[in-house]
Parts: C-alpha cells; sequence; structure tokens
C-alpha cells in the first residue's frame, strides 16, 4: 500500500484510534502480519489547544501546513488531519501541496448518504458545532444537520477537552451525552455524527437506537482505501 501521512497528536487519544483502525485494516486486507504504512506527525495538543481559545486560525492553519508539506516531502501519498476540529484549516493545507487532503465531513457524508439518511444531529467541539466549515460540506451534499442547543453545546465542547482528550471515560459523561442525543431524537434526527475523533471513545452504536457516525473510523478508512 501507499504510505499515508496522519497529522497527529490533535489529540493523542484520538492519533492512536487512527493508527490501530489503520492497521486492524492492513491485517485484514493483506494478511495477518501485514502493517500499515503510515507518517505521523504528531502536534502538541497543548499549544494547539491554547490557539483555539485565542481563535488564532492563522497561526494553526501555519501549523497544519507545514506538518502536511513534511509529511509530502516524507514520502506521504495523501494527508489526514486526525482531529474534526483542524479541518477548519483544510483549505490551506490543500493549496500549499500536491497530495490530496481527505476531508472528514465529505467522507462522513458519503456514508450518510449510502445509508439513505438526510437529516442527522453533529456533536463535536463548539468550533466543530459552531462553525460553520463541517455542516457547510454536509449541506452541499444534501444532508441537514443539526446541533445541540447552547447548554447542551457546552457540556459536550467541556468533555471533549477536559476527559476524552485526556483518555479519561466518566460514566455520568456518557449518560449526559446519551441524554443529549435522545433529545435530538426528538427533533426528528436519523442518525447521530461523533464529530469529535475522541466520542467514539465514549459512545458506541450499541448505545443508541439511531445509526452513529464514528467519524474517526470513517475518516481512516477512506484513506485506507485510496492507499491500496
Amino acid at each position: 500500500m501507499k504510505t499515508i501521512g496522519l497529522i497527529g497528536g490533535i489529540t493523542p487519544q484520538s492519533t492512536i484510534m487512527y493508527y490501530q483502525v489503520l492497521n486492524k485494516l492492513a491485517t485484514e486486507s493483506f494478511g495477518e502480519k501485514h502493517s500499515a504504512k503510515v507518517l505521523i506527525n504528531s502536534m502538541d495538543f497543548g499549544k494547539i489547544s491554547q490557539l483555539q481559545t485565542e481563535g488564532k486560525w492563522d497561526v494553526l492553519a501555519t501549523i497544519m501546513v507545514d506538518a502536511a508539506k513534511s509529511l509530502e516531502a516524507a514520502g506521504a501519498s495523501c494527508i489526514v488531519i486526525c482531529a474534526n476540529t483542524m479541518h477548519l484549516t483544510i483549505n490551506e493545507v490543500k493549496e500549499a501541496i500536491q497530495i490530496p487532503v481527505i476531508h472528514i465531513a465529505e467522507a462522513t457524508g458519503e456514508v450518510i448518504l449510502e445509508k439513505k439518511l438526510k437529516k442527522v444531529a453533529l456533536l463535536g467541539t463548539k468550533y466543530t458545532m459552531e462553525k460553520t466549515f463541517y455542516t457547510d460540506v454536509l449541506k452541499s451534499m444534501g444532508i441537514e444537520t443539526i446541533i445541540p442547543d447552547k447548554e447542551d453545546r457546552a457540556i459536550i465542547h467541556t468533555v471533549i477537552y477536559n476527559e476524552l482528550a485526556k483518555g479519561v471515560l466518566n460514566k455520568n459523561s456518557k449518560e449526559a451525552y446519551l441524554k443529549i442525543i435522545r433529545k435530538l431524537e426528538e427533533q426528528g434526527i436519523e442518525g447521530v455524527i461523533l464529530g469529535c475523533t475522541e466520542i467514539p471513545l465514549l459512545i458506541k452504536q450499541e448505545d443508541v437506537s439511531i445509526p452513529v457516525f464514528d467519524t474517526t473510523t470513517i475518516h481512516a478508512t477512506k484513506a485506507f482505501n485510496l492507499s491500496k
């Protein structure tokens, strides 16, 4: 297979999940002794998080561009940004390099359409839920996206940064997430996007009665299939 370039560390927990998914797919495709060809450029999440809080997306874009360029120079055939939120910078990254950059929202939208769904909820960081870089992609694909109310968005965001980013799984937080999903079901959603790469640590398909879209697995699978 071709080499996949991962911009990781945002967070380390999600990067581990990408690596696990890619290697599982390699084993399933090529045999039990095989593993994926991966290059990882791991960011300092403390720095990334601080810049996000300060709204310095131009600085973050420069960091992502530099990371992508280094992976391209090292021989990557495509780039995967291992975080939903940092797709805010994807246009700058695409313009700076010659190899494909796989958009997590596009990959997720394709899977939603395969299930013939048109109305889904989006859970993620406040940046992913409140800015339009994600929902605009889904809208262009004919998918209506519902986001939680302001209070629930705050709960989701806080759990991501204070718990999931550190690998902490809290039973009460899981129940809070499930309560939010149930409220969204009352609004007619047909599925729910786990639009932060750490949320699948907490919420699984078996926890929810409607389809769950694990963006980490979807994104990594798209990259793998393009690199076979």
